[in-house]
C-alpha cells in the first residue's frame, strides 16, 4: 500500500497531462506532490536536474514533461524535437535511478509505432516497420524512453512504467496556432473565424492579448481589418476556414483527465512485472492508454464546428500532409489492468471549448 504522503514528484505538472495527474491524486488523498515550472528547473540542464534530485528525494515520479507540437510543428523543429526529448528523459530517469527511486511513470505517445502498423495498433507492433516521416525524431526519442525505463527494470530492478497516450486534449490544453495539436488548434480556428463573421472586435482583441500571433504589435489598438489579415496567414476567415490536408485520416481522441486517471491507476496498481511478458526477450512492456474509438479529421472538425457555433465553409488544403492515415490503439491491455475511459468526444469537446471561454 503507497502512503498518501509519499513524495511524488511531476515532471511537467502545468501541462495538459500533469496538471490534470497532479489534481486526481490530490483527490485521492495524497499530500506531498511537488512540481516545479520551467524557470525554476530546466529539465535540460543535467546539472539543475540532478541538484534537484539530490535536494528534493523524490520517492516516486512521473515524466508528462515533453517538448511537443502538432504536424506543423513536428515538420518544423525537427532537431528540437528529437534533441530536446532525448535530453529531458536522460536527465529525469537518470537522475531517478541514480537516487534510488523506484517507481517511475515515463509518459510517450501512440506516434512510436509505424507509419503502417496494423490496426488497432498493439503494443507488439513497435519497431516492426518504419515510422510516420512527419514525427519520426520526436517518435524515436520517445522509444528511446521507453527502452531505458524497460532496460532500467531488466538489469537493475527498477519498476519504472511506460504508457502511451493516443491524442489528448482537454483543461490547459496548447490553443498557439502554430505548434497546437490538431484538436485545440481547430477548436480556436473556428472560434476566431466565428468572431471574425460576427465583427466581434472586442472579443477578438481579448482572445489575441491572451494568447497572441504574429502580424499584430499592438492589440488594443487592432482594427478588424488588420487582424483579418493576421488571420488569413493561418486560413482563419469569416466566412470560411483552410484546414490541413484531405479531413480522411482517422484518429482517436482521449480527454486529458482520463489519460491522468489511467496513469494514476497504473503508477498504484500495476508494476513491471504485471506487464513483463515470460518470454525468452521481455520487450514492449509499455502499455496503449485509448478509448479504441476513431473517427475521420473531417468527422472531428464537424463535431467542433457544432459544438462552436461556426457557419463559415470548412475548406480541405490536401496539399498538406496529412500525417498516418490512421492510428487507433489496441487498449487491450489496459483494460485487462482493470482501466477504462468514461469521458466520450462529444462532452470532451463539449467541456474543453467551455473551459476555453472561460480561460
Amino acid at each position: 500500500m503507497i502512503s498518501k504522503d509519499t513524495k511524488i514528484y511531476i515532471a511537467g505538472h502545468r501541462g495538459l497531462v500533469g496538471s490534470a495527474i497532479k489534481r486526481n491524486l490530490e483527490e485521492r488523498g495524497f499530500t506531498n506532490i511537488v512540481g516545479r515550472t520551467h524557470a525554476e528547473l530546466d529539465l535540460l540542464d543535467p546539472v539543475a536536474v540532478r541538484k534537484f534530485f539530490d535536494e528534493e528525494k523524490p520517492e516516486m515520479v512521473v515524466l508528462a514533461a515533453a517538448h511537443v507540437g502538432g504536424i506543423m510543428a513536428n515538420s518544423t523543429y525537427r532537431a528540437d524535437f528529437i534533441y530536446q526529448n532525448l535530453q529531458i528523459q536522460q536527465n529525469v530517469i537518470g537522475e531517478a535511478w541514480r537516487h534510488g527511486v523506484k517507481k517511475l511513470l515515463f509518459l510517450g505517445s501512440t506516434c512510436i509505432y509505424p507509419r503502417e502498423a496494423p490496426q488497432p495498433i498493439p503494443e507488439d507492433a513497435l519497431l516492426t516497420s518504419p515510422l510516420e516521416y512527419t514525427n519520426e525524431p520526436y517518435a524515436i526519442a520517445k522509444i528511446a524512453g521507453l527502452k531505458l525505463c524497460e532496460s532500467l527494470n531488466l538489469q537493475y530492478g527498477t519498476d519504472y512504467i511506460a504508457v502511451m497516450p493516443t491524442n489528448l486534449y482537454g483543461p490547459n490544453d496548447n490553443f498557439d496556432l502554430v505548434n497546437s495539436h490538431v484538436l485545440p488548434a481547430m477548436m480556436r480556428k473556428m472560434h476566431l473565424a466565428k468572431l471574425l463573421n460576427e465583427n466581434a472586435l472586442d472579443e477578438l482583441r481579448a482572445d489575441l492579448a491572451k494568447r497572441p500571433i504574429p502580424g499584430i504589435d499592438d492589440i488594443d489598438n487592432a482594427s478588424i481589418e488588420q487582424i483579418a489579415g493576421a488571420l488569413a496567414a493561418f486560413g482563419i476567415f469569416p466566412t470560411h476556414l483552410d484546414l490541413w490536408g484531405s479531413g480522411k485520416p482517422l484518429r482517436e481522441f482521449l480527454w486529458s483527465e482520463d489519460m491522468a486517471d489511467a496513469s494514476v491507476h497504473v503508477l498504484l496498481n500495476v508494476a513491471f512485472k504485471d506487464v513483463a511478458t515470460d518470454r525468452k526477450e521481455v520487450r514492449n512492456t509499455h502499455i496503449n492508454v485509448g478509448t479504441g474509438i476513431e473517427l475521420t479529421i473531417a468527422e472531428l472538425a464537424e463535431a467542433i464546428r457544432r459544438e462552436v457555433g461556426f457557419k463559415g465553409e470548412i475548406r480541405w488544403d490536401a496539399s498538406k500532409p496529412d500525417g498516418t492515415m490512421r492510428k487507433l490503439c489496441d487498449v487491450s491491455k489496459l483494460h485487462s489492468l482493470g482501466w477504462r475511459h468514461k469521458v466520450e468526444l462529444d462532452e470532451g469537446i463539449k467541456r474543453l471549448y467551455e473551459w476555453y471561454n472561460h480561460n
